[in-house]
């Protein structure tokens, strides 16, 4: 049985995911990612693979988005929940100049949502995603 829509458990998840992002409050982002979560990406041909702390550790050490003046265009492009414990979710944003798309598998342990896997993607640059619009309003 699939559900339409994430219900306010995994919609505060979402919230909370691009605000960790965008903020980097570290705080938050230990609310977000499970412990034994792993991200994934092979950008350029190479496999890369990061626990949790590893990614944490990162995340810790780069300025915020926010602290760059980074815009905000955070969106859900697909949404899928299989279980009540099990879910899916392909969120967009932008962060340092790229416009980013993400895969997260989702879990319900412990009376909450986490994100247990993500699998990330660099699709555009944000500047190209600007023309476009700007060129889509001018007709």
């Amino acid at each position: 049985m699939t559900h339409p829509e994430p219900d306010a458990g995994i919609q505060t998840l979402l919230n909370n995911y691009f605000d960790v992002l965008h903020f980097q409050d570290m705080d938050l982002f230990d609310r977000v990612f499970h412990t034994d979560c792993v991200l994934y990406s092979a950008q350029g041909g190479e496999l890369s693979v990061r626990p949790y702390a590893e990614y944490r550790a990162v995340v810790a050490a780069r300025p915020s988005p926010a602290s760059l003046g980074n815009d905000r265009r955070d969106q859900v492009l697909l949404f899928d929940q299989i279980s009540p414990t099990l879910a899916f979710v392909k969120p967009q944003l932008e962060m340092y100049g790229g416009v980013m798309q993400d895969y997260l598998n989702l879990v319900f342990l412990d009376g909450q949502w986490w994100v247990m896997a993500k699998m990330w993607e660099r699709v555009a640059d944000a500047s190209a995603i600007d023309d476009a619009a700007m060129n889509t309003a001018m007709g």
